[in-house]
């Protein structure tokens, strides 16, 4: 069983994690992402930036922090880290491997002074490899691993935003070893280096489909599969009004639904899960869609287990009934925003405002177990 602390920050009294108290410093990307979610679960987030950063403290992925800016450059500044992660749970970094280390504050130097301390490093290719040390971004990290080959169009891939090497591969992979660290050093007493790399990340998600190609389920190519748009009744549709839905109609019983609600009594839709007649069949199905409007589809098929939704752009989402009774999003400073996730039922997660802090302090407070 994780065990929180003994002692918690009086402002930390929500969520699974109050009590944890997490050193992050500042980056871009899937750590602050991380680092968001774990404040958001109650985790006492102390961000150390760069002197004249100036971070905006309404923002969505530094919300829940205590931000103290100083100069890593400045040996005293050092000393001041040292000290404040003494008394720290967990350290996340976001530099390219050799930063800490230059900076004197390696993995060596740190948990010399804080045994227990759990070290996780996000980056891209890794603490080691040929491209350790090159820069890179999500769409050059999940290139390498098979995951951006197998998404887009026939044509060519099509980047999924930064979702699946940044966050997906990246910062939840970091979320789950630093949490999983501080668990064994519940046990064990000691903390641990998680080195999360993005690359290892989307790999690991890939996992189900290089099971499938084993066993002989998935073809390389895009367009070709049943999840990657090559089937009828699994993709993507344009409707009368120039809006777009979507239908996973996977299992038997759905695709029955799928052709009873759309009106699909062409014996050809028997096929359902021969590749060849997948093309045509699209096709057919194309033109079905596009005899309604967006709305219309929703009022036949939505809510039935059709396997339906319709595709909302990020300005239309909060608006959606389903979204808005589980109040998904939320507005804060007059910006809409998705609320934390998961949910727990006893230690709820909450949004918490940013806020400057002094160093000198806060090292004070966590000494003295407040």
């Amino acid at each position: 069983m994780l065990e929180k602390p003994a002692t918690q920050s009086a402002t930390r009294t929500s969520g699974p994690l109050a009590g944890f108290r997490i050193v992050e410093l500042a980056g871009i990307g899937p750590g602050p992402f991380a680092c968001m979610m774990l404040a958001d679960m109650g985790a006492e987030v102390v961000t150390l930036d760069r002197v004249g950063a100036k971070k905006n403290l309404k923002s969505v992925a530094g919300r829940g922090r205590k931000v103290v800016e100083l100069d890593l450059k400045d040996k005293a500044a050092v000393a001041q880290v040292l000290d404040l992660l003494s008394n720290a749970d967990a350290l996340i970094e976001g530099f390219r491997p050799g930063v800490m280390e230059r900076l004197g504050l390696g993995p060596d130097v740190v948990m010399a002074r804080n045994p227990r301390l759990v070290f996780g490093r996000m980056t891209g290719w890794g603490q080691e490899g040929p491209l350790a040390h090159a820069a890179g971004h999500d769409i050059n990290y999940i290139s390498v691993t098979g995951a951006l080959a197998a998404i887009g169009t026939k044509e060519k891939p099509v980047p999924p935003l930064n979702l699946v090497g940044d966050f997906g591969g990246g910062a939840l992979y970091l979320m789950v070893g630093v949490l999983a660290a501080l668990l064994e050093a519940s046990k064990s007493g000691k903390g641990q280096v998680v080195d999360a790399a993005m690359c290892d990340g989307a790999a690991s998600l890939m996992s189900m489909f290089f099971d499938m190609t084993a066993i002989g389920r998935w073809v390389e190519g895009r367009e070709q599969n049943f999840l990657d748009g090559g089937a009828h009744f699994y993709g993507i549709y344009e409707c009368s009004c120039g809006n777009f839905i979507s239908i996973g109609s996977i299992e038997p019983q759905f695709y029955a639904l799928l052709r009873q609600h759309a009106g699909l009594t062409d014996a050809d839709f028997d096929a359902q899960m021969d590749r060849k007649a997948w093309p045509a069949l699209k096709e057919k199905l194309t033109k079905v869609f596009k005899s309604k409007t967006r709305e219309d589809w929703c009022k036949i098929m939505e809510g039935t287990d059709i396997c339906f939704a319709p595709i909302l752009t990020m300005a239309e989402a909060p608006k959606h009934p389903h979204n808005a009774a589980r109040n998904i999003f939320v507005e804060r400073h007059g910006v809409t925003q998705p609320a934390p996730a998961p949910r727990f039922s006893r230690t709820p997660s909450a949004i918490r405002d940013a806020e400057t802090a002094d160093i000198a302090e806060l090292t004070s407070a966590w000494k003295m177990g407040r």
